[in-house]
């Protein structure tokens, strides 16, 4: 009897280089989260933020691999590539963050006090974090868009940019309530109102994007997003005018860091962050403008 399950499994979505690259993800990712349970161990907020990555990560590839194995991606509403792509930036930035921090706090060369067992098995975990982050970032290469292709919005370069501006958002509300004093000028408040309202709006940008909705708006969405992002850019360029001003002049704040601040509990390290991811978000939604001049959105991808 002929068999009629064949045709409905997908086998290129485990054979071709992007899924080898997801299987490759599932693996390292398995890896390093359970080297860290099972004996290299984690603690405090870095350690948690860190076991969240990989094993957020780990759970989005196994259900992407399977509705892609099944095609069962075909019965949801939303863009599949759009999630896809957009999903597999998020992990790479995601990655990269846990890659750093993992081994910033937790390893050490020598065995005192953890002993060397545990070191061996931490150090273990920071080189598959890492290789987790290389098999992410292969999936964004692989599946960017590429010169006169027709792709989805979120894997051409605005729609990764859009991924990096809100993660750099996330950076930057991270500092402000780690004791940066943004309460204490109107400047200043304007400036959290920027971040604030930038990454909403870049926020409801993907989200259309992701679940195919922005053909039925009422309004031509592809436009709005342009003038939205130039938009963007003047209020950055405000936010990075005034933040500095208000945190460094001598008149309001201290041009250098305090002797007395103490170490991952001080208002001007934060507010340095802060400054500096504003002018990393200023260049991003200016390299976003300039591309989104060339690319047009297709939504049913």
């Amino acid at each position: 009897m002929e068999s009629t399950g064949g045709p409905y499994l997908n086998t290129a979505a485990v054979t071709s280089p992007v899924g080898i690259a997801r299987l490759l993800q599932m693996m390292f990712g398995c890896t390093t989260f359970s080297l860290v349970a099972h004996q290299g161990g984690f603690s405090a907020a870095y350690g948690t933020f860190c076991m969240f990555v990989w094993t957020f990560c780990f759970a989005i590839t196994v259900f992407i691999i399977a509705c892609e194995f099944t095609r069962l991606h075909s019965c949801l509403s939303i863009s599949w590539g759009n999630f896809t792509a957009a999903f597999a930036m998020l992990a790479t930035l995601m990655s990269v963050t846990a890659a750093v921090i993992y081994p910033l706090y937790f390893v050490q060369l020598s065995c005192y006090p953890i002993g060397c067992e545990v070191r061996d098995f931490r150090i273990a975990a920071s080189v598959f974090a890492g290789l987790l982050f290389v098999a992410y970032a292969t999936e964004v290469f692989l599946t960017r868009a590429k010169p006169g292709q027709v792709t989805s919005y979120m894997a051409t370069v605005s729609g990764l940019l859009k991924i990096v501006q809100a993660f750099v958002a996330c950076i930057i509300f991270g500092a402000l309530v780690n004791d940066s004093q943004y309460g204490k000028y109107v400047a200043t408040q304007w400036c959290v109102a920027v971040y604030s309202f930038c990454f909403v709006v870049t926020v409801v940008v993907v989200a259309f994007s992701v679940t195919g909705k922005t053909a039925l708006l009422w309004f031509p969405f592809e436009r709005s997003v342009v003038v939205y992002t130039f938009g963007a850019v003047l209020l950055y360029v405000s936010a990075a005018v005034i933040w500095p001003v208000f945190c460094f002049d001598s008149k309001y704040g201290s041009p250098q860091r305090p002797g007395l601040c103490a170490k991952g509990r001080c208002p001007w390290d934060s507010q340095l962050v802060i400054a500096i991811f504003t002018y990393v978000n200023l260049l991003l939604y200016v390299a976003d403008l300039a591309y989104s001049q060339r690319i047009r959105f297709v939504s049913h991808l």
